[in-house]
């Protein structure tokens, strides 16, 4: 009786399955990929995969089944891309907008705010959030990458031997944590002074959970989760709730301010114009969540807090990874390393301690130069997702509803149809003169389009100011194991990116 019930229990599982995915293999049967199982589709093949081992196992997929090409994960449908004309339909049209299903690991700590919205509210926030990114308010950010930077070099001058190699990723990430906590909460965290802070921890630990579950594909399904690493799925819960009460009340002490500020001065001037010594006060995102209206109504609590977390989510790991590149591979190139500290001095002298200011960082071409290559050669964001809520066509292929398109930026980065010796850093390839012989889509670490990164000013910007300042401070050395990429919500390198320091003579 049991086997007779269990051969028909798995009978309409099978069945299901079929219909289930019938219309869309109809739709993709000539299109290249793997050999799917019934009920797993192609899940068995990511059984054992690491963070490291899935960007080559990426990379052999796209060399096998070409630059377009389909994978079943249990009942999801995912169709793969690595080429620009692929991307170009994607990413420059205002309908596909819709992230795909693996952002929903990032829902329970992120809401949707800007990254995790569509249609109607996305549209609305990215309204409200675009005038932080003025140039003005961005002169003020730079006063704050300034002194943040400040304090690193102070930090690291006592490991500046010249012979002992330094993870710097830990400590760009802190200097990071201490810039967007300030610039998007207007509040001091004082991470570099204090590692171990709450928050700080919370940010890292949810991070690498979450960056677990993105490469074992049946914990992106919560109850399987929650069943095969309930620790894992408690201590997620437990961090993502101890950041959500510290922006809660740093929202709260803000809101209570401005509405202090209002009653005393009998208007709708900005939040904090001076303070106790008159001078003038920065402008934080939330102060600008706090003041901003959507059809006449304000931002409750909780949309401002969606917002302030995927700004802090956003606003230090993505500019982590990048620095961290950039600084290794101008240390295993000496002559890229001269060219960009004579470039650094022609604009700042040889006063390790003077400020910087806006106009100095878009004076620094060639480092900006640099700084675009080392993208290229290890992107911050290795790939993005979209979900096709509508038949599309692309490249005269019918692509069905339901799916999610995965662009694989870091595959085609590294194309030698795109790039000409692909595996070598040359800077001088995004030079003005040389910049037209780039597809403007095999380019694209910021994404594209109308949902592009709203924050790529300011984070070249503290790229700019951050590099400008180690070079001003020390000379970088070749120290330590090479970069081993391997894919994290952004791009880490499993044996962490390693350089020496030498305190710079002039």
């Amino acid at each position: 009786m049991f086997l007779e019930i269990f051969i028909i229990f798995m009978s309409a599982i099978l069945l299901w399955d079929y219909l289930y995915k019938k219309r869309c293999n109809d739709i993709l049967h000539d299109m290249p990929g793997p050999r799917t199982l019934p009920i797993f589709g192609n899940a068995l093949m990511y059984r054992g995969q690491n963070q490291e081992e899935i960007i080559n196992f990426i990379k052999k997929n796209s060399r096998e089944y070409g630059p377009l090409y389909r994978v079943w994960v249990l009942n999801q449908l995912a169709i793969f891309s690595c080429d620009p004309k692929d991307y170009e339909v994607i990413l420059s049209s205002p309908q596909y907008i819709t992230k795909n299903n693996l952002y929903d690991l990032l829902y329970n700590w992120l809401g949707t705010g800007l990254l995790m919205s569509n249609g109607k509210k996305w549209h609305s926030r990215r309204k409200i959030i675009t005038p932080t990114f003025h140039f003005k308010i961005l002169e003020e950010f730079v006063e704050i990458f300034d002194q943040q930077t400040g304090v690193m070099m102070k930090n690291l001058l006592n490991k500046a031997d010249g012979k002992t190699p330094i993870n710097i990723y830990p400590v760009l990430c802190l200097a990071a944590l201490d810039i967007i906590a300030e610039t998007a909460m207007g509040v001091k965290i004082n991470a570099q002074q204090n590692p171990k802070f709450p928050y700080v921890q919370a940010v890292k630990i949810t991070t690498d959970i979450i960056s677990e579950r993105f490469v074992k594909v049946w914990n992106r399904i919560d109850w399987i989760f929650r069943l095969t690493a309930p620790q894992q799925y408690k201590l997620l819960n437990e961090n993502i709730k101890l950041m959500h009460e510290f922006t809660e009340r740093i929202i709260m002490e803000r809101r209570e301010t401005l509405e202090e500020n209002l009653r005393k001065k009998g208007s709708s001037e900005s939040l904090n114009q001076t303070d106790e010594l008159g001078q003038k006060k920065r402008m934080a995102l939330l102060d600008v969540l706090l003041q901003s209206t959507i059809d006449g109504v304000a931002l409750t609590n909780d949309d401002i807090r969606e917002e302030v977390d995927t700004f802090m989510f956003e606003g230090h790991d993505t500019t982590t990874s990048g620095i961290s590149a950039a600084l290794c591979l101008i240390s295993r190139h000496p002559e890229v390393q001269q060219k960009v500290f004579d470039e650094v001095r022609s604009v700042f002298g040889d006063d390790k301690e003077r400020s910087v200011t806006i106009r100095d960082l878009n004076e620094l071409k060639y480092l900006e130069c640099v700084i675009k290559e080392s993208m290229r050669l290890y992107p911050p964001v290795p790939l993005i997702g979209r979900y096709l809520d509508e038949d599309i066509e692309i490249r005269g292929k019918r692509l069905p509803a339901g799916c999610n398109f995965t662009i694989g930026f870091f595959v085609t980065l590294r194309d030698p149809n795109y790039f000409k010796d692909p595996d070598t850093f040359k800077p001088e390839r995004f030079m003005t003169e040389n910049i037209h012989e780039i597809h403007p889509y095999a380019y694209v670490p910021f994404s594209a389009g109308p949902r592009n990164c709203i924050g790529q000013k300011f984070a070249l910007l503290e790229m700019k100011c951050t590099i400008s300042k180690m070079l001003r401070h020390f000379e970088i050395l070749p120290l330590g194991p090479e970069v081993r990429p391997v894919l994290n919500l952004v791009l880490r390198s499993a044996s962490g990116f390693h350089i020496g320091l030498k305190p710079r003579t002039y």
